[in-house]
């Protein structure tokens, strides 16, 4: 299947979330397979005025490939200027419009979801920055922002007019944030009024909710974000599902550790220990759900700083999980 002119190997895709999928985590969607995976978000603006931490974040390693780029704004002059950049100036494959994201500080700059709530513009954005780059444009979206203004499927045929190559469409509108049920009849209505590649988004977490959403919604890709948290392993076995139709086992814990293990040393590599081992400490704490006794680990994980100190947390787990002896866990 392609997006513009882009191979994607398989319908798996990997969510953007911010602070999440940075290259360390990406490395790891793709060893799992992963048939595309987002950045998280940048800031137009940020481009534009050549903030470094910014431009750090637009670096794409050779192993990533493809990969979407995913930018955030509203003024089509700053936005036109930070699609120049990523079609020029990074070797991103394809670059994202965000329309979907519902958080108050985006929203209120009139980015992100915001964007929804006037069509004609967002088509009008869409089609300036197509016009000026080379490489695929797609947008993310919800299905609109409340749930009196549904518009997902009007923006769609009028986002494909405007010559975006592909839509992603998350089941949720804007007001819902990330609670209740994604709604997966208006992706179906997407996908049904556009010609385009359509990517379904929303509640999927397990093998079982991809074949429902495929099936239910006619998408084209399936799009994964917090079900791929400590549980990468999710992309191979949707993957493994669509090449043979079995499906596997899940991931044992000896797996699991030195996953996250590996996963913190990359952390650290990338943003230095100090940094790399505080955002380490969610991804800790996704990788030990639902394992015995997570919770009262889940606490030494908080406090911990640096990558030895993990280390311990790990095999003083492992080794407890084994002889049921949680002594340490007092210490």
């Amino acid at each position: 299947m392609k997006i513009g002119h882009v191979e994607i190997e398989n319908p798996i895709v990997v969510a953007p979330m911010a602070g999440i999928t940075n290259p360390a985590f990406r490395q790891i969607c793709k060893r799992f397979k992963a048939g595309l995976v987002y950045t998280e978000m940048v800031s137009d603006k940020a481009i534009c005025f050549e903030n470094k931490k910014t431009l750090g974040m637009t670096e794409v390693l050779e192993d990533e490939h493809p990969l979407t780029m995913q930018i955030f704004g509203h003024d089509i002059d700053s936005m036109v200027q930070a699609a120049k950049f990523l079609d020029t100036q990074t070797s991103c494959d394809i670059i994202d419009v965000n329309m979907g994201c519902p958080v108050n500080k985006i929203v209120k700059s009139n980015a992100g979801s915001a964007l929804m709530r006037d069509e004609d513009y967002a088509a009008e954005l869409m089609h300036e920055i197509i016009m000026n780059v080379k490489k695929p444009v797609t947008v993310k979206m919800r299905i609109g922002w409340d749930s009196e203004s549904k518009n997902c499927v009007s923006l769609a045929k009028k986002l494909e007019k405007a010559g975006v190559s592909a839509i992603a469409v998350h089941g949720r509108t804007k007001t819902q944030m990330y609670e209740g049920k994604a709604d997966w009849s208006y992706i179906k209505k997407v996908k049904e009024a556009v010609q385009i590649p359509v990517i379904g988004n929303g509640d999927v977490r397990s093998v079982e909710d991809m074949i429902a959403m495929m099936d239910e919604t006619g998408c084209d890709m399936v799009m994964i974000g917090r079900g791929v948290l400590g549980d990468p392993w999710l992309i191979q076995r949707c993957v493994h599902y669509l090449n043979t139709g079995e499906i596997i086992q899940d991931t044992g814990v000896e797996e699991k550790f030195d996953l996250a293990y590996n996963h913190a040393v990359s952390l650290c590599e990338l943003k230095g220990e100090r940094v790399g081992m505080k955002e380490m400490r969610g991804h800790a704490a996704w990788y030990m759900k639902s394992l015995k006794y997570s919770h009262r680990v889940k606490e030494k994980i908080s406090m911990m700083s640096t990558l030895s100190e993990f280390q311990d947390i790990l095999m003083n787990y492992k080794s407890s999980l084994e002889n049921d002896d949680w002594k340490w866990l007092e210490r």
